[in-house]
């Protein structure tokens, strides 16, 4: 029986891959769970697409035109691939100078995108709130005098 585990020794293997199965589940790939992530802002701008995703945009409207009866996305991809990388420098340039143009607006909204966000949420509050302050106090008044008489009322 050479190279044969002993009980003992299986056990304490056992034991350790409990142990690393528990750690690798808790810790999703051996990354800590973000806690405090924030969830993401749907008026932040989009990323601009690469000279290929620009190069795809065209593709994919020959290729259907080409192909209509081929309806497979993984099919697409893999020609559009094929096709961009057999395409010289040149062919690619009208892409990338899109792709540049692209990133060009990207870089100008996201520079207005986080000035608003800079001036902060009381910029953002003031914007929510039509009334002032005193016209919130006053209602707030209104209210208080309402809500006596309905005490009144239910007695």
């Amino acid at each position: 029986m050479k190279g044969a585990k002993s009980k003992g020794e299986s056990k304490k293997a056992d034991a350790k891959l409990a142990v690393n199965k528990k750690g690798a589940a808790a810790t999703k790939g051996g990354r800590k769970p973000a806690k405090g992530k924030e969830p993401k802002d749907p008026n932040k701008p989009k990323r601009p697409p690469s000279a290929f995703f620009v190069f795809m945009e065209d593709f994919r409207k020959q290729f259907k035109k080409d192909n209509p009866d081929n309806k497979a996305v993984s099919a697409v991809g893999k020609a559009a691939g094929a096709k961009w990388k057999s395409l010289s420098e040149a062919e690619k340039a009208p892409y990338a100078a899109k792709a540049e143009k692209r990133k060009a607006e990207y870089e100008k909204t996201m520079k207005a995108y986080n000035k608003k966000q800079a001036e902060g949420p009381a910029a953002v509050e003031e914007e929510e709130s039509g009334k002032s302050e005193s016209e919130v106090h006053d209602e707030n008044e209104d209210d208080d005098e309402d809500g006596s008489e309905e005490e009144e009322d239910d007695e």
